[in-house]
């Protein structure tokens, strides 16, 4: 079963590393050619293959597939394309199996996994401690003022801010909206060390709950009564944009700790700044209302902020997810 995968600059772009695990999965099965184009080879599919009326499957990553491509390939089966021009009734017409992805659980373990791993950063300082050390020793001095213990002053290894959420996840009221592909796995991590969670999502269903270990809460204005973590997890659209009001960003207890790793616009940023500058809020970041943000950004560098620059999705098992999720779809070779 002769198989082509076709890819164009533009595409690795964003993905840069899923095309040649794909074609390493279908050279693994039989004969595939590969073709990589330059950036400014705007060739269709159709004009780049070498025999393309042999090709019985076809992967195109940023190249387009044109009526005619579709005439010079009378045994195409199946493809999957990521430009096609007009949607091409013409497949359907001819049979050709289109195939696309199905979700966007490719990057949820990368996407969650970041927000765990920048949840842990800001609940123990670590990103502000790593760059204090380098420069100075203070940090090193756990001593008390005085050198008399006090509650809830520095101690032996002790240096949490006790304005803010802080310590161990084990026993923390973590809250959180979404329980996609997303939330759901950021809500089975928190649980499994410990964290009392729940979440919010309208249109999940009863499971994705079972499965994070999460109670389900109907309600977006209770979730955010009592939360010690909150963490809002959820796609931007026209519906979810602002989903996140000013009204429930201060109902956040004071020295509750925000994490965003999926849009942070899902938010109203106005209150979640408002707050974190005031020091009523921590906040634990990979994305922004504004991005870049501006050296001179306020939250930049913050006691109270632990940020990232937009990085959670695009790992190297999120660009392999994405070709071995894409190709579990096509029939076997």
């Amino acid at each position: 079963m002769p198989s082509a995968i076709v890819v164009h600059p533009e595409f690795e772009a964003h993905w840069s590393l899923a095309a040649d695990h794909a074609r390493s999965i279908w050279q693994g099965q039989g004969e595939t050619e590969f073709v990589r184009l330059r950036a400014e080879d705007r060739r269709p599919v159709g004009e780049v293959l070498s025999a393309p009326e042999r090709v019985t499957r076809l992967l195109s990553m940023g190249v387009p597939v044109t009526e005619a491509c579709l005439n010079r390939m009378p045994n195409l089966k199946e493809a999957a394309v990521t430009d096609v021009y007009g949607n091409l009734p013409a497949f359907e017409e001819r049979g050709i199996k289109r195939i696309k992805h199905l979700s966007e659980g490719f990057w949820g373990q990368s996407v969650a996994e970041c927000g765990l791993a920048l949840t842990l950063c800001a609940l123990r300082r670590i990103p502000q401690l790593h760059r204090e050390i380098i420069a100075d020793q203070t940090p090193w001095d756990y001593n008390p003022p005085g050198g008399v213990g006090s509650p809830g002053t520095r101690a032996h290894q002790y240096c949490d801010d006790p304005r803010f959420t802080s310590g161990a996840i084990e026993g923390k009221r973590v809250r959180v909206v979404g329980a996609g592909n997303i939330g759901a796995r950021y809500a089975a991590f928190v649980h499994m060390l410990g964290a009392d969670v729940a979440a919010w999502d309208p249109f999940a269903p009863e499971t994705a709950f079972h499965r994070a270990g999460s109670r389900r809460e109907h309600h977006l204005e209770r979730l955010v009564r009592d939360a010690e973590i909150f963490a809002p997890m959820l796609p931007l659209t026209d519906s979810t944009e602002g989903l996140v009001t000013a009204d429930l960003i201060d109902a956040l207890p004071k020295g509750c700790l925000v994490v965003l790793v999926t849009r942070a616009n899902i938010c109203d940023m106005k209150a979640v700044r408002r707050r974190v500058l005031a020091d009523e809020l921590s906040l634990a970041a990979d994305v922004f209302d504004v991005e870049p943000l501006a050296l001179d950004d306020p939250l930049l560098g913050r006691h109270n902020v632990v940020h990232t620059p937009h990085i959670a999705g695009r790992t190297r098992h999120a660009n392999e997810q994405w070709a071995e999720m894409l190709l579990a779809q096509f029939s076997p070779a």
